[in-house]
C-alpha cells in the first residue's frame, strides 16, 4: 500500500508538472503572438508614416509645377506667332505683343484649352491711366486686354504692346509699356 501511495503521489507530481509545463508552454505561443502582432503593426504604422510624408507635399509640388509651366508660358507667349508682332512694325522685335491682331483673335483664345492655363490678360502699365478693359468697341482708349477671364495666382512679363494709330489721316505705330499676366489655381 505505501508502494502505491508512493506512486500515487508520483503520479499526481507529474499531472502537475505536465499540467505547469503545458501552461507555461502556451504562455510563451501567446507571447510569441502578441511580438508577431506589435510588430506587424510597428512596421504598418512607419510605412504610413513614410507614404503620409512622401504624399504630404504633393499638393504643394504640383502647385509649383504649375507655377513654373506658368513662368515659362509668360516668358514665351510674347514671341509666339498667334501673340507677336513679327515684322508689322519695320523689324522683327522680341516680347512684343500686336494688340491689332490681338482684338481680332480674342474670342478665339477664350476657352483656355488653346494655351493650358487658368487665364491670360494683357495689361497696359504706361502711360499709367484708369483700368478699363477693351472691347471692339472703346479699342484702343482701354488699359486690359483680357484673353482668358480667371481668378488665381498671376506670374507676369513685361512687354511692349503695340498697335497702328491713326492720327488726323496720318498711320504710325504706337508702342505702349504693358505686363502680360498668366494666371493659374494652386492645387486646393
Amino acid at each position: 500500500m505505501v508502494k502505491t501511495c508512493d506512486n500515487l503521489i508520483d503520479v499526481i507530481k507529474e499531472g502537475y508538472q505536465m499540467k505547469y509545463w503545458n501552461k507555461k508552454g502556451q504562455l510563451k505561443i501567446q507571447q510569441m503572438a502578441v511580438m508577431l502582432l506589435a510588430v506587424t503593426l510597428f512596421f504598418a504604422l512607419a510605412g504610413m508614416l513614410i507614404l503620409s510624408t512622401q504624399f504630404s507635399d504633393l499638393k504643394q509640388r504640383a502647385t509649383a509645377i504649375q507655377a513654373d509651366n506658368a513662368k515659362l508660358l509668360v516668358a514665351k507667349i510674347a514671341n509666339s506667332p498667334e501673340f507677336s508682332c513679327g515684322n508689322s512694325f519695320g523689324t522683327a522685335m522680341s516680347s512684343c505683343i500686336d494688340a491689332d491682331n490681338l482684338q481680332e483673335k480674342i474670342n478665339e483664345y477664350g476657352n483656355g484649352n488653346f494655351w493650358g492655363v487658368d487665364g491670360i490678360e494683357i495689361r497696359k502699365i504706361y502711360p499709367p491711366s484708369e483700368d478699363i478693359e477693351c472691347t471692339m468697341v472703346n479699342y484702343p482708349n482701354c488699359d486690359t486686354i483680357t484673353l482668358i477671364n480667371s481668378t488665381g495666382i498671376g506670374v507676369s512679363n513685361f512687354v511692349s504692346l503695340c498697335g497702328k494709330q491713326n492720327v488726323n489721316g496720318s498711320v504710325y505705330d504706337k508702342c505702349e509699356m504693358a505686363k502680360i499676366i498668366v494666371t493659374y489655381t494652386a492645387v486646393a
